[in-house]
């Protein structure tokens, strides 16, 4: 095996228990979470970009990385994705559809909310606007057993609605409304949402119309959050 990436060191010295403790709660590692079995060091994901800040004009070399995604700890994770982000938005197209194709494999150690959120659309999304992406891997995730996975699937269209482009994200919704886990039901509203602050909030309110009635009350209430009072009240009612 070769060294460890000089990141994990920095993340070592920046060690926190009490905020480790905090996170503990927060990403729900109890017995029963969706966090369960999961280890932290107590490093804030804004203090992890700053120590990934040096390799980010680097081509990403997924012999150096890839041991620090498939970690134990999730601080080590988060820092290899956001790495991985990074990369893909700014390297060419080999290098995207690279980091893309480890990331699929990968996905069993993107396995809380943050670790997606800070992965899906800037890897996946904006592979997915490439001419050879693949939109089809969205319903594959989608119906994946695993609640990552299928948050993988919705949060990844964040890369398309920037790019204007909201048919997959009413489609993946769509599919995922009948979701039993919260965690998709804010994932399907906040897209939703998204989609109509920056792209077409008529076409929003049209999805509503059609689907409102049988939303979840989580992904409804993150869908209207930006309507007027008497319009959320409205969607409210119809639900």
């Amino acid at each position: 095996m070769g060294h460890p990436h000089p990141v994990v060191a920095a993340i070592e010295a920046e060690a926190d228990p009490g905020r480790a403790a905090e996170f503990v709660r927060f990403f729900q590692v109890r017995p029963g979470g969706y966090g369960e079995g999961d280890t932290f060091v107590g490093v804030r994901l804004s203090r992890l970009r700053e120590l990934v800040r040096p390799y980010r004009r680097e081509v990403f070399d997924s012999t150096a990385w890839l041991p620090l995604l498939r970690s134990p700890i999730h601080e080590h994770r988060l820092s290899c994705l956001v790495i991985m982000a990074d990369r893909a938005r700014a390297g060419d197209l080999a290098e995207r559809a690279m980091i893309t194709d480890h990331y699929l494999a990968d996905t069993r150690w993107v396995n809380n909310w943050d670790l997606v959120d800070a992965s899906a659309g800037q890897i996946l999304g904006r592979r997915l606007l490439d001419p050879d992406g693949d939109r089809g891997v969205l319903d594959r995730l989608a119906g994946s057993a695993s609640l990552w996975e299928r948050r993988i699937a919705m949060v990844a269209t964040h890369g398309l609605i920037l790019a204007g482009q909201t048919a997959d994200t009413y489609r993946i919704s769509e599919r995922l409304l009948g979701d039993e886990h919260d965690l998709i039901h804010k994932a399907v509203g906040w897209m939703l949402r998204e989609a109509g602050k920056r792209v077409d909030e008529a076409e929003l309110r049209a999805f509503l119309d059609r689907q409102a009635p049988r939303m979840p009350r989580t992904a409804l209430r993150y869908a209207i959050e930006r309507f007027d009072p008497d319009t959320r009240r409205h969607y409210r009612e119809v639900r």
